[in-house]
């Protein structure tokens, strides 16, 4: 894994932490959205994974090398970003420096980059796929007829943070833009496929299964929207 820096649309420089697989930089690419602590560990270890599977992973770093410890950090953290420029210039650079090489590039994100990539996929013309973890921004910041990519979601039932309901109504519009997506909910609490959250006071728990199937479900989605 190799820290680089990246072209914003806006001229603007970004870093990020890249990992690119045995084919090289003609493999298809992946953006890894962290979640709200920030670029740790467990976020590149994600980015690690798709590179086994072939693709050129790519995290932009959207807090400029601030990582949260605690959840209390991570909510200063994250309260202090710009969603609309982190989706639209930051995510947006991230596919577009992927895209120099690769025929396509999707977008993927947990918890607070799982609502990053639901306004990603409004907002970055150039993705080809997006896969959204347990987030999602206030509905009425997705323009659903901008979503031209296909879109994959998973959501937890039990989750605190977004509730499940919700998901329902993204749905519904969804359904009146005729976004092409297939939502997931799974019997589980928020980040339920991150096993080593920071703060063990957050109301989450990792579960091994709903991971696993949730994984499996986004090789599978990715594999058929990156690799054709």
């Amino acid at each position: 894994m190799s820290q680089i820096t990246f072209k914003r649309p806006d001229g603007k420089d970004c870093a990020g932490y890249l990992v690119e697989p045995k084919a090289g930089a003609s493999a298809p690419g992946v953006v890894v959205i962290q979640e709200w602590w920030g670029v740790n560990d467990q976020i590149k270890g994600v980015a690690k994974r798709y590179a086994e599977l072939g693709y050129r992973a790519l995290v932009p770093d959207l807090y400029r090398g601030k990582v949260g410890l605690d959840a209390k950090e991570a909510e200063h953290l994250m309260s202090g970003l710009d969603f609309g420029e982190a989706a639209g210039l930051d995510v947006r650079g991230a596919v577009q420096h992927l895209k120099g090489t690769s025929k396509k590039a999707g977008v993927t994100g947990y918890c607070m980059g799982g609502a990053l990539t639901l306004l990603a996929a409004a907002n970055v013309p150039e993705l080809d796929a997006a896969a959204a973890w347990y987030g999602y921004p206030p509905l009425e910041y997705i323009d659903a007829t901008k979503i031209k990519a296909p879109l994959l979601g998973h959501f937890a039932t039990r989750d605190s943070y977004f509730p499940i309901a919700t998901v329902a109504e993204l749905e519904r519009k969804l359904d009146a833009a005729k976004v092409r997506y297939e939502f997931h909910r799974y019997d589980a609490q928020h980040v339920f496929a991150n096993e080593s959250p920071p703060d063990p006071k957050v109301a989450a728990r990792y579960d091994a299964k709903a991971a696993d199937t949730a994984w499996q479900r986004t090789v599978a989605f990715f594999g058929r929207h990156l690799r054709a």
